[in-house]
């Protein structure tokens, strides 16, 4: 916690450029992406009428999810875009929870990864929209009610991308400073532990939660 503004990073010079990898968020997502598999095999690997926690754990995640998907995108669409909103949930679950373990970060504490994650949803909800109402038809809602408010409209869906992205790394970001600061003004003693789990299990579900339910909104919108 205390190098928070230390990041190791990969240079790869290019004819007049430059190009920078933070070599730790890849190592913290290389683990986020290993703890998921993890789960998801172990949740799989021995179904049965009496299943075991991590069982119990992955159908609860799946079904609840799948049907907060469903609900908002119908069964036909769900059937297609339910994993994806599961996976999603999952690996920023874990993302947001893994500050909690020893000498390991959050991937979401760096803007690229909610960044990444927001233009992918972004991505996707277009395309919904362009499969479903038809390239003319999707055009034509930008330039609605009036066609002077095009550019309106353009800004207010990039805008999402923004709103998505930064609200998850403001939320992570602002609590390793509040952690970090705290820890200094009390010399490490009860309360940063706490605060630890507290934005790492509390705040990191609910920001994953809300993440994963925004992305869901706007493949929805994309569909009426």
């Amino acid at each position: 916690m205390d190098r928070l503004g230390e990041i190791y990073q990969l240079l790869i010079p290019l004819p007049g450029y430059t190009v920078t990898i933070n070599l730790q968020v890849l190592v913290m997502t290389g683990i986020v992406f290993l703890l998921a598999l993890t789960f998801g095999f172990a949740a799989g690997r021995k179904k049965g009428l009496l299943p075991g926690p991590v069982q119990i754990i992955g159908e609860i995640l799946v079904t609840q999810l799948y049907g907060l998907t469903e609900e908002a995108l119908g069964k036909t669409h769900a059937k297609t875009y339910a994993p994806l909103i599961c996976a999603l949930f999952i690996f920023l679950l874990i993302s947001n929870w893994l500050g909690i373990l020893p000498h390991l970060e959050e991937p979401t504490r760096d803007l690229n990864t909610p960044l990444s994650l927001g233009i992918l949803g972004f991505v996707i909800a277009h395309y919904v929209g362009i499969k479903e109402k038809g390239f003319k038809t999707y055009i034509k809602s930008y330039f609605e009610p009036v066609f002077f408010l095009m550019p309106l409209n353009v800004i207010g869906e990039l805008a999402k991308i923004v709103s998505i992205s930064f609200r998850l790394f403001g939320n992570i970001m602002g609590g390793a400073i509040i952690i970090l600061v705290v820890a200094h003004l009390t010399f490490n003693i009860l309360l940063p532990p706490f605060l630890n789990v507290f934005f790492g299990l509390f705040v990191g579900t609910i920001q994953a939660f809300v993440f994963t339910m925004l992305t869901v909104v706007y493949i929805s919108v994309q569909l009426k």
